[in-house]
């Protein structure tokens, strides 16, 4: 039983030093940066609610500039319910009464204190142990009245007019979290009731943040990964709400906002994962391609070998020296995923016989088997057939297969350019030419 024991012990350590190497680009990487995250009322009404206060305390821990926007809206229902006081919506908007204003200030106002009650929670021994965050809100926001649409007065909601980007950063300056509730003020002293999504996005936008995270459903139907031209794309086949969630970060993404990203509140520790590790857990949008294959220069000497030394060691690759990696950079072409490189591949031509070798193709582990080689392959022939090449070959000893299944066939030394003759010691594929 003890050495069970001690082996899981040995098997969790393992795991929690392995999890903290693989987080740690990403902690130095967000320390200092500003995310505004939204969640809706249904995550705060959830029973993992609790675990969301706490992973948002790592957050602060870690020097995260958070801005959380909050919304209320079933807890409005359940009171206007209870009431007898009509609800309607139109056009994904609250229609807001004096009753309902007086029902949803009251209910906004509860879930702000229970917000702040749990940031404050520091007990021994639980995950909010000496977190001491300060927690500040107040009249950041100023709203006007959305007026009459379709001949329907919404009467007391509002649309956000200005954040208050100094106030808010003066705040986070100071080491404080920001909360913004869904209601606004006017400069006549009225107050408005808002839409949670409008109020992060134009925090967001007013405050140039990093992140814009939006925590609420599960959003099954898109793709992990999209381009805001995607995300516009994708609009017409989505709910009238989700619709509102994309048009959202389309808008944030457009006027500056770095990064969007969509979570499903019933996922647990989904924030942790979507910040911390190389592939997230939820929907990430972002202007341009989060993956791309581009020529490799100078400064990913370092990821290239990182990926190709094991490979060396075990015989698959060619030993290349730091040296002549360098000075061979500008032959590489690397797969960068989130900063990271995660493949690599090498051509090198031979103009005279209008071949080229392709080298040193090699993806790290995660992501083989996920056409990530293919990619690179694709990706050297267009290059090949670019520079006026009309065949590729390939040196091999341990990925005949892969190679004979993406279109390579055996050939003879005589084949080789004779330069290269001399160096052959291993089985040799080319293809006939570089595909479109």
């Amino acid at each position: 039983m003890n050495e069970i024991n001690n082996t899981e012990i040995i098997n969790n350590n393992a795991a929690t030093t392995n999890w903290f190497r693989t987080a740690a680009p990403y902690i130095h990487a967000h320390r200092n940066s500003t995310f505004v995250i939204a969640f809706d009322g249904t995550t705060i009404a959830s029973a993992s609610f609790d675990s969301l206060i706490h992973d948002l305390a790592l957050l602060s821990s870690l020097g995260i500039r958070l801005v959380l926007a909050y919304g209320a809206r079933p807890q409005i229902e359940q009171q206007c319910t209870s009431h007898n006081i009509p609800v309607n919506y139109h056009q994904g908007l609250r229609v807001t009464d004096d009753a309902s204003l007086k029902v949803a200030k009251a209910v906004i106002g509860r879930l702000r204190l229970d917000i702040e009650a749990k940031l404050s929670f520091s007990l021994p021994h639980t995950p909010m142990a000496d977190a001491q965050i300060r927690c500040t809100s107040g009249n950041l926001v100023t709203a006007q009245p959305v007026g009459i649409k379709d001949g329907v007065d919404f009467q007391h909601t509002g649309k956000v007019r200005r954040i208050d980007g100094q106030g808010i950063e003066q705040q986070l300056q100071q080491g404080n979290l920001v909360l913004l509730p869904p209601l606004g003020f006017s400069p006549t002293g009225e107050t408005f009731n808002l839409s949670l999504i409008s109020v992060a996005t134009e925090a967001a936008i007013e405050l140039g943040a990093d992140k814009l995270i939006i925590i609420g459903n599960d959003y099954s139907e898109l793709a992990r990964e999209l381009t805001t031209k995607q995300a516009n794309d994708t609009l017409e086949s989505l709910p009238e709400d989700e619709q509102a969630t994309l048009q959202a970060a389309i808008q944030a993404l457009n006027n500056g906002v770095k990064r969007v990203h969509l979570l499903d509140r019933t996922m647990d520790g989904a924030l942790l994962q979507e910040l911390f590790s190389r592939d997230g857990a939820g929907i990430l949008i972002t202007p341009e391609p989060f993956e791309t294959t581009r020529e490799a220069n100078i400064d990913d000497v370092g990821g290239i070998l990182e990926i190709i030394r094991p490979l060396e060691e075990q015989g698959t690759l060619v030993k290349r020296s730091l040296d002549l990696l360098e000075m061979e950079i500008d032959h590489f072409t690397v797969l960068e995923r989130d900063g990271s490189i995660v493949g690599c591949a090498a051509l090198y031509p031979y103009l005279d016989n209008k071949a080229a070798e392709l080298a040193c193709l090699a993806v790290i582990p995660d992501y083989q088997d996920l056409g990530r080689g293919k990619q690179l392959l694709a990706t050297l022939e267009k290059q090949a057939k670019s520079a006026g090449l009309t065949s590729l070959y390939t040196l091999t000893t341990q990925t005949t297969h892969w190679f004979i299944e993406h279109g390579f066939k055996p050939a003879q030394i005589n084949d080789l350019p004779v330069e290269k003759q001399q160096f052959y010691n291993c089985l040799l594929y080319t293809s006939p030419s570089p595909r479109d």
